[in-house]
């Protein structure tokens, strides 16, 4: 055999192992190498066309993480080991020096070349361990609001909605003392994956908690309204206001997450599952490992500036259609507020979440995924536990898919300083209902008796059970792509 045949066959050989030991008349080697790689390539295969919630759900547990981790660099040694053997035996005897140095170095050049994705993915796998050790909860955690009843496989405990509080601040995990700049809640149907948006104002007002409860006790009538000037009365301020006034009150890991849970809650007249802040310090960053995002500007947007206290912006995002921006900006357009109110910010915030659930596609996130990881670790922090992570994998796919609407309760619907917490739950349950009556029958089956889909109006001083909604007719809620299309002036 002539050596540059030897080298083919090694690529060959390398590409399809097994088949180079079959040319070199090393028959049963041969066969049992490419058997192997018929059993693999056969069993990802079925799990790719079959199996993808199942592997999905692999990517969010740290013992499946840490065995893949260990796994890939041993495939990916094993399969030189195949390329070293294949060139060795077909390597003619009389090679000359230099054709030994061009062979090894071939060789060399296709082991990386296999070995290399083998090592980054085995490095990703470790990585995804640490995300989601890090990030989400642990089953010790102590949390006085997450249902406690949720397993792997009732993870929903048997409700048919899931509710989520978003919070979007400068904080980070042990820190509490920090006013969320967005407070929105994501009520999903678990069933079909339908979602709607509820924006609340940071400076809503008189906001109540639960009848009953120890926060409701603590504060006169119910109702949130802190010491000093009215910064202390706005929702916003609970985060940091009740565990500094009243220590010990809540037995939490996070009592300001949790004690605005039940604030947000008791307001739209939901009870809120579980929370996620988003470090907005550390947003940039994670928008910049995504790659950016394309939004809609229609009003011009400061960067930077201060209007109580006279101090002119940077500059300004200017308007115009799908405009592309990277992290610095990104933050700028979902926060900015010079000549602003907070119900535009809202409006914007919105749309920056729409955004990045629309355009973090697979590819892009496995092409920066270690930058993502990396970001995540600082962005994100949750009392979601890492256990039920496979199934808000699933949640997560059914959403992306999705109807989603929203509804921000803005200055045109409600005034922030003395809110209508009947008309602000009327709109609730009738954007609840209507998300949960969207799609086909097959997905949205009849609630269960003891979890109604469409919420009831929680038991406050402000409304009680059983209280007619208001007589005027409550807004629907509006479909996020409409909220976030482009609106030409004039």
């Amino acid at each position: 055999m002539s050596f540059a045949a030897a080298l083919g066959l090694t690529v060959v050989g390398t590409l399809i192992p097994g088949t180079g030991f079959l040319a070199a008349g090393r028959r049963k080697l041969g066969l049992a190498v490419l058997g192997v790689l018929l059993l693999l390539a056969g069993g990802m295969t079925f799990l790719a066309l079959s199996r993808q919630r199942e592997v999905l759900h692999w990517f969010v547990q740290p013992d499946t993480l840490m065995l893949i981790g260990a796994l890939l660099p041993i495939l990916g040694l094993a399969w030189v080991l195949v390329i070293v053997g294949t060139y060795r035996s077909l390597r003619p005897t009389r090679a000359t020096p230099l054709q030994r140095i061009g062979g090894s170095a071939v060789v060399t050049l296709l082991a990386l070349v296999v070995l290399t994705p083998l090592a980054v993915g085995g490095r990703y796998a470790q990585v995804q361990k640490g995300v989601v050790e890090n990030v989400f909860a642990a089953p010790e955690s102590k949390s006085a609001t997450r249902p406690k009843n949720a397993t792997r496989t009732d993870p929903w405990a048997g409700q048919d909605r899931v509710n989520i509080l978003l919070l979007g601040g400068d904080g980070g995990k042990g820190r509490f003392g920090i006013r969320p700049d967005s407070l929105q809640v994501a009520s999903i149907d678990t069933h079909t994956g339908n979602t709607v948006l509820f924006s609340l104002p940071r400076n809503l007002e008189k906001v109540p908690f639960p009848a009953g409860s120890a926060l409701a006790n603590a504060y006169p009538g119910g109702v949130f309204n802190g010491p000093g000037d009215r910064l202390e009365w706005m929702i916003n301020a609970i985060y940091e206001d009740v565990p500094a006034q009243n220590p010990g009150l809540i037995d939490s890991d996070n009592p300001g997450a949790d004690a605005t849970k039940m604030a947000v809650g008791t307001a739209l007249g939901l009870k809120l599952d579980y929370y996620v802040l988003i470090n907005l310090k550390g947003f940039q960053q994670l928008i910049n490992a995504l790659g950016g995002i394309t939004v809609n500007i229609n009003t011009r947007v400061a960067i930077g500036g201060a209007t109580d206290e006279g101090i002119p912006p940077k500059g300004w995002l200017q308007p115009g259609p799908n405009q592309h921006l990277d992290g610095y900006h990104a933050l700028w357009f979902a926060r900015g507020r010079y000549g602003a109110d907070d119900y535009q910010r809202m409006e914007r915030q919105r749309c920056t979440m729409k955004a990045i659930i629309d355009q973090a596609d697979p590819a892009k996130v496995l092409t920066r995924y270690e930058a993502i990881a990396e970001s995540s670790k600082s962005v994100v922090f949750t009392d979601i536990p890492g256990a039920l992570l496979p199934a808000f994998v699933d949640l997560s796919m059914k959403v992306k898919e999705a109807n989603v609407t929203s509804i921000a309760f803005t200055n045109k619907v409600i005034r922030s300083s003395n809110p209508d917490y009947e008309l602000i739950q009327a709109m609730v349950i009738r954007a609840v209902k209507a998300s949960t009556n969207h799609g086909t029958k097959a997905a949205t089956p009849k609630p269960r008796a003891s979890t109604p889909a469409t919420p009831k109006p929680a038991p406050t001083k402000v409304a009680t059970p059983g209280t007619p909604p208001p007589t005027t007719p409550a807004p629907a809620a509006d479909s996020l792509d409409d909220a976030c299309a482009y609106q030409p002036a004039g």
